[in-house]
């Protein structure tokens, strides 16, 4: 499934690129669609994590809008404060909880800006404490009236932001607003927002509200639970990595199973983590991934793991691992060694991926010759670990019936969901 997001370059008074605002998009069409704002910013947030900081904006800030919601839920700490600036939507009311939410953005080193920032004298007093700690204020030139604007800019001369003009559509335009003291500007003047995508792979619902229960029982094995879960859904696994590469997640370990992702990124981010992906998933309806080619990563990951056992190779999970990611390639449509280095792997799973000779190779090998049945190939690796054919095909087997269950559980928990839902919508009619 291919996803999509828009880019709109923000620029200074001499018209070089500051940074890019972030824009929602269903589809290539260069168009917002009517959506629910929470969903519109987690998709974003979430392409955001697909692409990459370096791919999406050359390096250079990126403003997200953010609502009440999210903000509550301290979503902007998902990314690096010279990654992000945090763009609070129109409808977000400066309450006492939202002030105190930017004043600790700002001890932490984010930049704040206010999106359609259009309010009456009247509302002064209400907006100050969010005015003396902003750091920039956008105004929409197109559907703001030349004597509001210049109310605005009355007002807004007593703090210290820094004033940004949206919807500059003429070169007039453009220096009747350095003339008003603006000192960035966006608009169809200089660009209309571009299209980026790239493929995702959408995620089983069911397996996020798994998830959730587990966080709320907090049993004493919360981490090994929560791990076996994300292990059968190689959308989440493929997430989780690329979150703990992201920059917003630096570290300098490289991972050798799901586990120790999660204990890296430790309940309190990962609960925001998956926050922010249920809601997506939850609005948004997937093609469906429960193919051949999805079988066959479940079958490789758990012949691998099962295979090690018998060799009596430690890390069982990290074999798990290199078998779940094997078919990446294919499922992204993208080369093995472009996705390995967006992800924060363990040397030797990044070799046996890439094709390269050890351990884990070996043994990967040996489970896609099972799911080709190369039987010389299959007695050759036989012979060269002292396997015997009983413990190689029970092991095969095993990892099927595994898959089979894995899959039959997914489809009626789906199967489940879809009614409720009917059931819940029958009932507000």
């Amino acid at each position: 499934m291919e996803v999509f997001v828009g880019r709109q370059p923000i620029m200074d008074v001499h018209q070089n690129v500051f940074g890019y605002e972030i824009l929602y998009r269903k589809d290539a069409v260069n168009r917002f669609p009517d959506i629910d704002a929470d969903q519109a910013t987690s998709d974003v947030i979430h392409t955001f994590l697909q692409i990459g900081f370096k791919d999406l904006s050359d390096g250079k800030p990126c403003f997200v809008n953010f609502t009440e919601n999210l903000l509550k839920n301290d979503i902007p700490a998902y990314f690096h404060p010279d990654m992000l600036v945090v763009e609070i939507l129109e409808t977000v009311k400066p309450s006492s909880e939202i002030i105190e939410i930017c004043r600790r953005l700002k001890q932490n080193g984010y930049t704040i800006a206010l999106d359609d920032f259009s309010i009456h004298s009247s509302e002064e007093s209400l907006y100050k404490p969010l005015l003396e700690m902003v750091d920039i204020v956008k105004i929409d030139i197109k559907n703001t009236s030349r004597s509001k604007q210049l109310e605005l800019l009355n007002l807004l001369n007593q703090y210290d932001v820094t004033l940004l003009a949206e919807k500059i559509e003429t070169m007039e335009e453009f220096n009747r607003c350095v003339k008003d003291g603006f000192q960035y500007f966006q608009g169809f003047f200089f660009s209309k927002p571009s299209i980026l995508s790239t493929r995702d792979l959408p995620a089983q619902n069911h397996i996020y509200f798994s998830i959730i229960e587990e966080l709320n029982n907090n049993s004493p094995d919360i981490y090994k639970r929560i791990s076996e879960k994300i292990e059968q859904d190689l959308s989440l696994s493929y997430k989780l990595l690329k979150l703990i590469n992201s920059p917003a997640f630096p570290t300098i370990y490289k991972i050798k199973s799901i586990h120790q992702a999660v204990v890296l990124l430790g309940l309190k981010e990962f609960q925001k983590w998956i926050y922010v992906l249920s809601l997506r998933e939850s609005i948004t309806e997937h093609e469906n991934y429960t193919n051949e080619l999805l079988k066959m990563c479940y079958i490789r990951a758990k012949s691998c793991e099962l295979l090690a056992s018998e060799l009596n190779l430690s890390e069982g999970s990290s074999f798990f691992l290199t078998g779940l990611l094997s078919l990446m390639d294919s499922l992204l449509k993208r080369p093995m060694k472009t996705i390995v280095t967006q992800l924060p792997l363990d040397d030797a799973i990044i070799r046996a991926l890439t094709g390269k000779e050890n351990t884990y190779r070996k043994v990967l090998d040996i489970a896609i010759a099972m799911e080709r049945s190369e039987f010389i190939q299959i007695a050759h690796q036989m012979n060269r670990l002292g396997l015997s054919k009983e413990k190689l095909f029970n092991c095969y087997r095993e990892a099927i019936l595994w898959t089979q269950n894995i899959l039959k559980e997914m489809d009626s928990l789906t199967k489940n969901q879809s009614n409720k839902r009917i059931r819940k919508k029958g009932e507000n009619e």
